[in-house]
């Protein structure tokens, strides 16, 4: 099996232009499209976990909004949701704050592990096991 191989761009070819009232083919929506007016927003880390309470989203619900309900049916971290979704953690932390506030989500804080076990515990475990 060879490789593909790559096509050579061709550097003298103008890219097509626009008509009038049309958006530049490719470019994506601005964020403050997507996210909406900037306001008070929820303390949310990249490892807070968010959960859908309905997976069914509102008939208002915009795309994105409607995306993340369905992805957060398993709990889900707010850096995941922002690779699922390709969109920044800024525009994450605002849509976020929507959906708790109409309480169709619940943020979690991350479970955090002892550092260690204790070793007097670990011994007795062990020596447990080598008497069977």
């Amino acid at each position: 099996m060879t490789p593909p191989q790559r096509q050579k761009r061709d550097l003298t070819a103008e890219p097509a232009k626009p008509q009038e009232g049309e958006d530049k083919p490719g470019n994506p929506e601005r964020m403050y499209v997507v996210a909406g007016p900037d306001g008070e927003r929820a303390e949310l880390d990249l490892v807070t976990l968010i959960v859908a309470r309905a997976t069914d989203p509102p008939p208002s619900a915009s795309p994105e909004q409607a995306a993340l309900l369905r992805l957060c049916a398993a709990p889900l971290s707010v850096a995941e949701l922002s690779a699922y979704l390709h969109l920044p953690f800024s525009a994450m932390g605002v849509l976020l704050t929507e959906l708790l506030t109409a309480e169709l989500v619940q943020a979690r804080a991350p479970i955090v592990r002892k550092a260690r076990s204790d070793r007097s515990l670990l011994e007795a475990v062990m020596n447990g096991l080598q008497r069977l």
